[in-house]
């Protein structure tokens, strides 16, 4: 099936098969740790509830330049609505449709909205700029209302809004950020304070820029919280954790929107750790209320 770009998908089975992109093969130099978080982020989904049954869920493509992008779009009921598109996280290494499924399932229902996940290249097969590359590509194509992210998700959403305010085109009028990377220099006071004993470890962090951008001089210019101007972005809502390495880059890219002029809800929800949007509200009732508040910011935001 291809994503005709109007909110449509082709005909087809709609059936979740999660559709392998053709252009990603595998590398022998694929480091251990990549490959144990490949494989562990599967036994995790594996074992996790699937989360709310929708009115439709479909695999698809959205055609590009670049070629065809693996997307699965999640539909709460018949009827126009709102579409989210939705950027997993995974250090940039790891993750896919099938690792976030339940997390754009909830999504969907508890937001009300169409939600469109992006299976978007991953290093070290494919370095930087790829996966912002898959994810420009797929919001030129869509033009959703709304982008959002975890993690890398959070880095490749907002360095998407980026990249298509300077090349003039569309935005969507929010972007939602949740734990997210902005700063690939690791330099931020909480990568020292959380990064050990908090379940995302520095040293893996460390790992995880290596193999997304492996030229240390570029990882600066590549860095949104290092962007030299950021206004003209949609409005940004971004949660943060508290005991999360990346923490700070968060807030302080939160900080640094609202100096440019870009309205900001930011939030730091207390107790938590990085990640908590995936399956943490099955056994810890602060991040079940932490996912509420969310998904009620997100109600809000955006428009209808």
């Amino acid at each position: 099936m291809s994503y005709d770009g109007g909110g449509n998908l082709a005909p087809g089975s709609g059936a979740p098969t999660g559709p392998a992109r053709p252009d990603l093969p595998a590398l022998p130099d694929v480091p251990d740790l990549v490959v144990r978080l490949r494989a562990a982020a599967h036994e995790r989904r594996a074992v996790r509830p699937r989360g709310p049954e929708l009115h439709r869920v479909e695999d698809a493509f959205v055609t590009t330049d670049a070629g065809a992008v693996p997307v699965r779009r999640y539909r709460p009921g018949d009827g126009p609505r709102p579409l989210l598109v939705y950027l997993h996280g995974g250090g940039f290494v790891f993750g896919d449709l099938d690792t976030h499924d339940r997390t754009c399932r909830r999504i969907a229902r508890a937001c009300d909205v169409d939600v469109l996940a992006v299976d978007y290249r991953l290093a070290p097969e494919h370095p930087h700029p790829a996966a912002v590359r898959d994810a420009v590509a797929v919001l030129r194509a869509v033009r959703p209302a709304a982008v959002a992210g975890d993690s890398a998700g959070g880095f490749l959403s907002t360095a998407a809004c980026l990249a298509l305010r300077d090349e003039g085109g569309p935005l969507p009028a929010v972007q939602a950020l949740f734990c997210p990377n902005t700063d690939l220099l690791l330099r931020q006071p909480s990568i020292a304070e959380k990064g050990t004993g908090h379940g995302l470890d520095a040293d893996d962090l460390a790992v995880f820029v290596e193999q997304f951008v492996p030229d240390p001089a570029r990882r600066r210019a590549a860095s949104p919280l290092h962007a030299d101007d950021l206004s003209g972005l949609p409005a940004a809502l971004i949660v943060t954790a508290e005991h999360d390495a990346l923490r700070d880059e968060g807030d302080a890219y939160a900080h640094r929107l609202a100096q440019a002029g870009v309205p900001v809800r930011h939030r730091v929800e207390p107790g938590l750790v990085h990640g908590f949007i995936q399956g943490m509200d099955l056994t810890d009732p602060a991040a079940a209320a932490a996912h509420e508040r969310l998904f009620a910011d997100l109600r809000e935001l955006i428009p209808r």
